[in-house]
């Protein structure tokens, strides 16, 4: 019998996290056998077309541990018939002493749940994400004694502390993050450097073929043609929303221009509020989240890609946003600013306009700079779509995962 690799997931499916479905379905496509393990039941109402074509079961966590406390329960007291158990719970105690809170109880809650009702066929344990989901896979590789390894993002190598995810990196086979600036930082922290590997997320390009008409010629100078500004993303601190409706108000009163968000997010309505204080609110447009094939339409159908990446006060911050590379592959000439991974595909004035993050007197300056130049626009975006299909084709990324998973489970069937 095939021997199936666990994928631990936050949330699946999630609407954000379309490069992790992308992801799932090349290995799957490579010849793996897997099971979706998700700790979140879905919250989006809608899927990507990625989605639909996945074939992996999916088994759900506990959300809450009191939503299922029987099944908890059960999960307990099975799981001191493994050996792994006492293993697993210095380690559990060791975190809840260093961090004590009710996260790190759902933690080892969830990860008892897994152990003892894992599929027998299970051979290898992944985590997408350093952070929660490499917490319960760590505590079930300990409970289990099978090997595991991780992806890491963003968001979750820069707000968990050094000194866990030194632990976690020491723990687990190896680790694959998708951004330069996260691999030099995992990098530093791992015992070993050598099981650190970078590991661009990259594009289905076949999702994303290139746009065959032009982007359009206008210059913000006909209000009954604005130009439009397009920005994908989920309002939280770290997007920087909040700039850049600030640099949009500072735009040129005589410029015509429509900001279009397509997103979901906690902040959405404050958001909201603060475009109708800047006296913004008649120029933009808030769709909520879009499907795959929607956004994709509203890239072709926009002028210029914004997004104003900063790093936020608990340290969270984008890798290289999908979004980016997404718009980048459609020719859209892409403005951001100088966070993480983002200079990794976007060189000011060459692939892109670039500003430091939280300057919205920069950032409207580029935008003007932008809006009124139409060749500029075309040059950028032409370039940005020539770099991502020369370097960002998701396959690659995806031919090392699948080297580094089917290199996993030979290594554990002679262990």
């Amino acid at each position: 019998m095939a021997k199936s690799i666990a994928i631990v997931l936050k949330g699946y499916p999630r609407l954000s996290e379309s490069f992790i479905a992308q992801e799932i379905l090349s290995l799957e496509r490579a010849g793996l056998k897997l099971v979706l393990i998700s700790m979140r039941h879905p919250t989006d109402g809608k899927v990507h077309p990625v989605h639909r074509e996945i074939r992996s079961p999916v088994r759900y966590l506990p959300e809450y541990l009191h939503d299922e406390p029987w099944r908890v329960f059960k999960a307990f007291l099975r799981a001191q018939l493994l050996g792994g158990y006492w293993r697993a719970l210095p380690t559990f105690l060791a975190d809840l002493w260093r961090e004590p809170d009710l996260h790190r109880l759902r933690r080892i809650g969830q990860a008892l749940v897994l152990v003892t009702e894992i599929d027998p066929e299970i051979a290898w344990l992944h985590a997408h994400f350093i952070h929660t989901p490499a917490s319960v896979t760590h505590y079930a590789s300990l409970m289990t004694g099978i090997g595991w390894s991780c992806s890491a993002h963003a968001k979750d190598i820069w707000t968990t502390r050094d000194d866990e995810l030194k632990r976690k990196l020491d723990a687990m086979a190896w680790v694959a993050t998708c951004t330069q600036a996260g691999y030099v930082k995992l990098q530093s922290l791992a015992d070993d450097p050598q099981k650190v590997h970078l590991s661009y997320h990259g594009l289905d390009l076949g999702r994303f073929g290139p746009f065959d008409d032009s982007h359009s010629r206008r210059d913000g100078s006909d209000p009954q043609a604005p130009v439009v500004i397009l920005s994908v993303g989920r309002a939280v601190a770290k997007k920087g929303y909040d700039v850049l409706l600030a640099a949009l108000a500072k735009l040129p009163r005589r410029m015509s221009w429509r900001f279009v968000h397509v997103g979901g997010g906690e902040l959405l309505n404050s958001l909201k509020e603060q475009a109708v204080a800047l006296g913004l609110d008649g120029r933009t447009e808030w769709l909520g989240s879009q499907a795959q094939e929607d956004v994709l339409a509203r890239y072709r159908g926009s002028d210029i890609f914004a997004l104003a990446c900063r790093i936020a006060d608990d340290g969270d911050r984008d890798g290289l946003p999908n979004v980016l590379v997404e718009a980048s592959s459609q020719g859209l000439c892409c403005i951001s600013t100088r966070v993480s991974g983002v200079t990794e595909l976007l060189e000011d004035g060459v692939t892109g306009l670039v500003v430091a993050p939280d300057d919205p007197d920069a950032l409207s300056t580029a935008l003007a700079r932008a809006i009124a130049d139409p060749d500029l626009r075309s040059r950028l975006g032409t370039a940005a779509e020539e770099l991502v299909r020369s370097r960002f084709d998701h396959h690659a990324g995806v031919k090392e995962l699948v080297h580094l998973l089917q290199e996993s489970l030979i290594a554990e069937a002679r262990s």
